[in-house]
């Protein structure tokens, strides 16, 4: 199978279909996910979910995940690592590529990730009025998160604490959603949640693998650069274990109907990565399907949780 072509300027002549592709849309369906277990987990309780809430709520939780991933581009940007990225498996690792290949200029990018986190303000002081003055707490805590992964004075990947930002970031996303249904906080969306979270967190870490090289070398210091790459493969495996054994023993427990054991089997998907990366972990050519099997893994699940959910009653 060929690799996706790098994006170039003369491939993306249309303005608003370059700066729409500089978001990296094919990777925003982790929030897609993420806002559709929330609303899941409203549905579960017996709420009736309202669609104009519901899809603007989804709208801008996309956008504020597009700025995070275009301002993420930019401080990569600056801090060289992308640019010294020989081993990068594009889509999927060394960034969007916009900058280094010509597309967007440096300035550019970081006005433009700014503003994509700016129109989510007003945004969410909208449905923070048709909800609940709480919500303001939810939102202030995404975007903080979704910043501070890459910008400066945090930096929270380059400290070895990205997962814990993304994990974080994701959980926000469904408990974000749940609450502009409910109008309240409740511990279902945290119940329903925290496993997907963490799977979307292990995308993240895998995709360090491929980058070691170049993040080692500009100063970003990621969690696989802490621990070394034979000894980061078992963090993957550390991640996906807590990922599906959370929700595992809430349907144990009661807190999640049994039918939920369904979003399990991703998992099978989890464990194929976890091999390829065990065998691979040194070779970033050879990642690819690993790559992708985490994304497979952390959407499916979330899916298969939101269906369950949404079909149930508690």
């Amino acid at each position: 199978m060929s690799k996706p072509l790098e994006p170039t300027l003369d491939a993306l002549p249309n303005p608003f279909l370059r700066y729409f592709a500089a978001t990296r849309p094919a990777f925003l369906a982790v929030t897609f996910v993420g806002c559709l277990l929330g609303l899941a987990s409203a549905a579960f309780s017996g709420i009736a979910v309202g669609p104009a809430l519901a899809t603007a709520t989804v709208f801008f939780a996309l956008v504020a995940h597009a700025g995070a991933n275009v301002i993420n581009d930019y401080y990569d940007s600056l801090s060289g690592c992308d640019g010294a990225n020989a081993e990068r498996q594009f889509p999927f690792t060394g960034g969007s590529r916009f900058i280094q290949n010509g597309v967007l200029s440096s300035r550019a990018t970081g006005i433009f990730g700014y503003s994509l986190l700016a129109a989510v303000v007003p945004a969410g002081l909208w449905l923070t009025a048709a909800s609940g003055p709480e919500l303001m707490l939810i939102g202030l805590a995404g975007l903080v998160a979704g910043w501070s992964y890459s910008a400066p004075p945090l930096k929270l990947q380059s400290r070895g604490l990205g997962e814990f930002a993304v994990t974080a970031g994701w959980l926000l996303v469904v408990i974000g959603s749940d609450f502009v249904q409910r109008r309240g906080f409740a511990l279902l969306p945290v119940v329903a949640g925290l496993g997907y979270a963490l799977l979307v967190a292990n995308v993240l870490y895998i995709n360090q693998f491929p980058d070691v090289k170049a993040d080692a070398g500009a100063g970003k210091n990621t969690l696989v650069v802490r621990l070394g790459v034979a000894r980061a493969r078992w963090g993957y495996a550390a991640i996906a274990a807590l990922a599906y054994g959370w929700p595992f023993s809430m349907a144990l427990l009661g807190y999640l109907p049994v039918a939920a054991l369904i979003a399990l089997l991703p998992a099978a998907a989890s464990f194929a990565a976890a091999r390829q990366l065990w065998l691979r972990a040194g070779q970033p050519a050879e990642l690819t399907s690993a790559l992708r099997l985490t994304i497979l893994a952390a959407s499916t699940h979330g899916l298969l949780l939101a269906i369950v959910l949404s079909v149930s009653r508690s």
